[in-house]
């Protein structure tokens, strides 16, 4: 299987709780995006709620079609070192024109996505790729972005299910957690993976590197034991 080397990236409490909010209060914010550039992935991937919360605009599309796509496809609307990438199940997040972004977009659904909200992204020059029948097939869509969109490296930056759904697929090559220095503790907080069934396996992994920094912030990085 022909794919990126897919690194989960993401900023967490010393519990593992990784909810924006209360990231943004813990020491270590500013290392987060100087470790994201250090692991060289140009190409990050975001599910749908962190992309509702962090680059999507507000609001939802409401489709007027009648019927689902159902098939594989993709479109590809220009060539660039790094992506935004947001899966999307059944298309309904809002987006500006995609000139408007630092790096353009990449909106991965399932075939049960419409074809009027193809249609949209289209109108904002936005690429897209349809695969999975009734849910988004993981390992084909990061064969097409190898493939066709010549993504190398990709950092999965969010959120909890997406996480665990990619690692439940033996997708993730390596983990890198920021981790502050605060502990969350509140019930029912998404963790770095999130959403696995309670017949999964526990992954094993093998340490590959440990930084700390003066503010009491310790980077973690793991490589998955295959």
């Amino acid at each position: 299987m022909k794919k990126p080397y897919i690194i989960v990236h993401m900023m967490m409490s010393v519990d593992g709780r990784i909810d924006c909010d209360m990231t943004a209060q813990l020491q270590g914010t500013n290392e987060y995006y100087q470790t994201l550039q250090d692991i060289n992935a140009p190409t990050t991937l975001s599910g749908r709620v962190t992309a509702e919360l962090e680059l999507a605009q507000s609001g939802k599309f409401e489709s007027h079609d009648s019927n689902v796509v159902g098939t594989e496809r993709f479109s590809k609307k220009m060539d660039n070192a790094g992506y935004n990438v947001v899966v999307d199940t059944k298309g309904t997040l809002l987006w500006d024109d995609d000139a408007q972004y630092s790096r353009p977009h990449i909106i991965i659904t399932s075939q049960q996505v419409k074809q009027d909200y193809l249609d949209y992204l289209d109108s904002k020059n936005i690429s897209w790729i349809v695969t999975g029948e009734s849910k988004i097939d993981l390992k084909r869509a990061t064969e097409i972005l190898k493939q066709e969109f010549n993504v190398e490296r990709m950092a999965i930056v969010g959120g909890g299910n997406i996480d665990g759904s990619f690692i439940d697929e033996g997708l993730v090559d390596e983990i890198s957690l920021l981790i502050g220095a605060g502990v969350d503790g509140r019930a029912n907080m998404t963790a770095v993976f999130d959403g696995r069934t309670s017949d999964q396996p526990m992954i094993p992994l093998q340490l590959k590197s440990v930084q700390s920094y003066d503010d009491n912030a310790v980077w973690l990085r793991y490589t998955i034991k295959k």
